[in-house]
């Protein structure tokens, strides 16, 4: 049986800005990207610390070392500068396997 697990996280990024015309997605600063080892066009869950809300997306690269984490599209509603996110990446393990998640606090760390 194959279950989903934990990946990385990103915990506590900060929204730098929220852009609700385009095609949709989350920018991420491309070297946390690689720290947390997520892909271009991958698929994340981002959760809004600030307000609760959770949304699924795909996560596209944003320049290196700018700290950007801008929501895209109608994610854009969900979230506004300055809101604390967590951004989530699974991926599927057969069961019985053991998988060590990468953790990224941006806030305590």
């Amino acid at each position: 049986m194959q279950r989903t697990v934990l990946k990385s996280k990103i915990a506590y990024a900060v929204l730098t800005d929220a852009n609700l015309y385009y095609e949709g997605s989350i920018g991420i600063d491309h070297d946390i990207m690689d720290q947390a080892n997520i892909i271009p066009n991958e698929q994340v869950q981002v959760v809004n610390v600030n307000n609760g809300e959770r949304l699924v997306t795909y996560a596209i690269p944003m320049e290196r070392g700018s700290m950007k984490f801008v929501l895209n599209g109608p994610a854009a509603r969900k979230g506004l500068s300055g809101d604390e996110i967590v951004i989530i990446s699974y991926i599927g393990v057969q069961d019985g396997d053991v998988f060590d998640p990468i953790i990224i606090d941006l806030k305590h760390d």
